[in-house]
């Protein structure tokens, strides 16, 4: 099979040649396993086929003005205004998000914060670089399109969000809206551009924490699932499967789901609760395809090389019969992951990922 047939059979919950192979990291991990394979430390295609992945993104880059400032030490966002500063670890380091300029922000405050327009992104990159994907599967979003709480958090702090979440009156009810309104448009024209050429749509919301749901069912119904059933209808009006990544313990939210015609559920963290690849192929594998599983806090991170063999075995036992299955790390792998461990994690998941 392509990588396109291969990951169309497993999102459709058949039985593929092998198992489909995604990838994504942080800039650390990356560039050391370019110089692990010998590639230049622009060679992101190069490395994907060393690890034999078969996925490939595609969008529609921001090219309108700057609508918001810059501010020295900052990295702000020149479309979102969403702001980070960076943080140094051990590891390296990275951007996290700061300041939430709409932290407490009052309704006009809201109504009048710069957004682009839908005609502020190139969707002409859009066909080009599908026409330089190969035979990859090619998806289009990522975890953060039709996201709501973590996104939201970036701009007006996460302890904000979660009071505004449960109050249908509040700002942040308006800010999602404009914000979705914007993504929901530039999807449509990105589809329209790619011509047929796409095979997914990523979409995403974070609704677990590591023991349980992070919100209630009444206001995930409510206040998220109508916002992003949207997304899931535009997808599904182009023939478009739909994963959605979803962090933590949210298995709660499956039925939920499948209700909506959501097809394949991506990060899949084994440790949070009622999580384990075990309990979800029972419990969900006749109506839901699975993408991920293999946690990046677990021993690809701290464990030694056999143990990540194991690992990823024992992850691909259980969830390989019937089909409906793509290996992935639950999130970017991180910098801290030993070289070795990414590398073995791969060739195993090539090895003992065949049907």
């Amino acid at each position: 099979m392509t990588s396109r047939e291969r990951v169309r059979a497993a999102m459709a919950r058949q039985i593929p040649d092998r198992v489909p192979i995604n990838y994504m990291s942080n800039p650390g991990i990356h560039a050391r396993l370019l110089q692990h394979f010998g590639l230049a430390a622009d060679d992101s295609a190069g490395l994907k086929r060393c690890l034999g992945v078969d996925f490939g993104g595609v969008g529609a880059p921001y090219i309108g003005p700057r609508l918001h400032p810059e501010i020295p030490g900052r990295q702000v966002d020149p479309a979102s205004g969403i702001r980070r500063m960076y943080i140094e670890h051990e590891d390296g380091g990275y951007w996290d998000f700061c300041d939430f300029p709409l932290k407490d922000a009052a309704f006009e405050v809201i109504e009048n914060w710069p957004m682009p327009s839908p005609d502020h992104y190139d969707y002409n990159r859009v066909s080009l670089r599908c026409s330089q994907m190969g035979d990859l599967a090619v998806y289009v979003g990522n975890p953060g399109l039709a996201d709501i709480m973590n996104s939201s958090g970036m701009i007006m702090g996460v302890e904000q969000t979660m009071m505004d979440i449960v109050d249908p009156d509040s700002p942040l009810q308006r800010y999602t809206d404009r914000r979705l309104g914007l993504q929901l448009a530039v999807l449509q024209r990105t589809l329209e551009a790619a011509g047929g050429r796409i095979d997914f749509l990523w979409m995403g919301e974070d609704l677990g924490t590591q023991r349980g749901p992070i919100i209630s069912m009444e206001t995930y119904r409510r206040f998220l699932r109508p916002r992003h059933q949207k997304f899931v209808d535009l997808a599904r009006s182009y023939n478009l499967p739909v994963m959605i990544h979803c962090c933590g313990s949210s298995s709660w939210a499956f039925d939920e789901f499948v209700q909506m015609g959501i097809n394949v559920v991506d990060t899949l963290q084994p440790e949070a609760k009622d999580m384990s690849p075990a309990y979800l192929k029972q419990r969900f594998g006749d109506r839901l395809a699975f993408h991920g599983c293999i946690s990046t806090a677990g021993p690809v991170a701290y464990g030694s090389v056999e143990d990540v063999r194991q690992n990823v075995r024992q992850t691909l036992e259980i969830m390989m019969p019937g089909g409906g299955y793509c290996l992935a790390p639950t999130h970017c792998l991180q910098d801290n992951s030993p070289t070795e461990n990414v590398v073995a994690m791969y060739e195993t998941a090539r090895q003992y990922g065949q049907y």
